[in-house]
């Protein structure tokens, strides 16, 4: 799973107490549970939804482990408050969960603090390699060879959309026509244009920030490789062409009057999905579970899925870890091992749509002909497994997030007709060069 604020977070100071509650609850001498038979309790703290959960992964392993019980903590809350609740909780030495969830933006940042997690190698992991994309397992580990995190899935983009809506312009609905309408971004941004001078309940797209996003990994990951940092953590967001082009192109956007200015993953946000407030969305494979939770039932198979504009692209994924303040290290990385198998992707894929970052899940034939019913049977193994070994990795930067969310606020600013795309460009170049600090 990836990325920003998934879901709308929960006070933090709860997460933090029900976090601490329940690592107390599991707290014993260390030891194999497994040898001494003794009763133990792992925590699995994550953000949005990881499916491990949904997919019946927790009790197929507790089966096998009647000596461990498994909790979820955190789920539903943002990646922004997962975050800080960890940042925290590493300062303070306790508090974390057994096993935490890593996001890519984030990882970079806790490999300056690898001290306090566990080497995964130290317990086997270093044979499971070649159940990773090399770039995935390269972004789990750090430059001196520890392994921080087992990957979990990863981004691949694709483009939702609402047939029904489109019908009402006089589009095509058909999803192997619908993504043969684009080929870029400006076509997309053309159709839009056409969608919008039929349809007046609806706009194009939901938000500026979410198109800005995943044209921005995309353009990057076929350019530079990074972002708002160079590989050597230098802030290069005013010199780096694939930034600035990301940005105006989603302003061509919201000059077009296309985007319903809903800022992602806000209340809001899902209220405009619940009340068709927009046609299209740019999708990670991640969204899909996203989309299907906050549109609801009564919108089970009004979406769809197609290709998106451009040349593939990833935006998202994760990682689990360890951190050094666990009482059960052995336990939690036997754990982190089984819920990031190949078997265990599969499953979280059947469940949610979070892609895989095991490659030899792609020719499964279980993956190959996996159908989502609630976007209109859309073939989303095939659609987002197309290309998935060609994923090209962007490097993020340890304050990645803290400058996405200054270069997010400043697009609002744009899409709420308080700046215009150049003043908004200067103000976002100031307050990211701050938030790089």
């Amino acid at each position: 799973m990836g990325v920003i604020s998934r879901r709308r977070g929960y006070a933090a100071v709860a997460v933090v107490a029900a976090a601490a509650l329940a690592v107390s609850a599991g707290c014993s001498k260390s030891g194999s549970a497994d040898s001494s038979n003794q009763k133990i309790t792992l925590t699995v703290t994550v953000f949005g939804q990881f499916g491990y959960k949904e997919a019946g992964l927790y009790d197929k392993y507790m089966q096998t482990h009647p000596n461990i019980t498994v909790k979820e903590a955190g789920t539903g809350q943002g990646l922004d408050d997962e975050n800080n609740k960890l940042t925290q909780t590493l300062a303070a030495g306790a508090g974390a969960g057994d096993i935490v969830a890593l996001e890519e933006g984030t990882i970079t940042q806790y490999k300056g603090q690898a001290q306090n997690f566990v080497d995964l190698k130290d317990y086997g992991a270093a044979e499971l390699q070649k159940n990773f994309l090399d770039w995935k397992w390269a972004e789990g580990t750090t430059a001196d060879g520890k392994i921080l995190g087992l990957g979990t899935d990863v981004g691949s983009i694709g483009l939702c959309y609402r047939p029904d809506l489109f019908a009402q312009a006089g589009l095509p609905t058909d999803r192997d026509a619908v993504s043969k309408l684009w080929s870029t971004w400006d076509d997309y941004i053309n159709v839009g244009k056409q969608f919008q001078g039929k349809v007046t309940t609806a706009k194009w797209t939901d938000s500026s920030t979410n198109t800005y996003n995943n044209i921005l990994m995309q353009v990057a990951g076929a350019g530079t490789g990074y972002t708002y940092f160079d590989k050597s953590n230098k802030f290069v967001m005013p010199t780096n062409a694939d930034v600035k082009t990301a940005w105006d192109e989603t302003n061509k956007m919201t000059a077009a009057g296309l985007s319903a200015g809903l800022a992602s993953f806000s209340d809001d946000w899902t209220a405009g999905f619940k009340n068709s407030k927009f046609a299209t969305v740019a999708c990670p494979a991640w969204m899909l579970g996203t989309i299907k939770t906050d549109a609801g039932d009564s919108l089970a198979g009004k979406w769809d899925v197609a290709s998106a504009p451009g040349q593939g692209g990833n935006w998202g994924g994760s990682f689990l870890a360890i951190p050094k303040q666990s009482k059960h290290p052995s336990e939690a990385a036997d754990l982190a091992k089984f819920l990031t198998n190949p078997d265990s992707q599969l499953a979280v894929f059947q469940k949610l749509n979070n892609l895989p970052s095991s490659p030899t899940v792609y020719s499964n034939p279980d993956f190959q002909a996996f159908k989502n019913d609630y976007f209109s049977n859309a073939p989303v193994g095939v659609i987002f497994g197309k290309g998935a070994q060609a994923l090209k990795p962007v490097y993020l930067g340890a304050k990645n997030a803290a400058v996405r969310t200054a270069v997010e606020n400043a697009l609002r600013s744009v899409e709420q007709g308080k700046r215009t795309p150049d003043q908004a460009w200067q103000d976002a170049l100031a307050a990211g060069q701050a938030a790089a600090k």
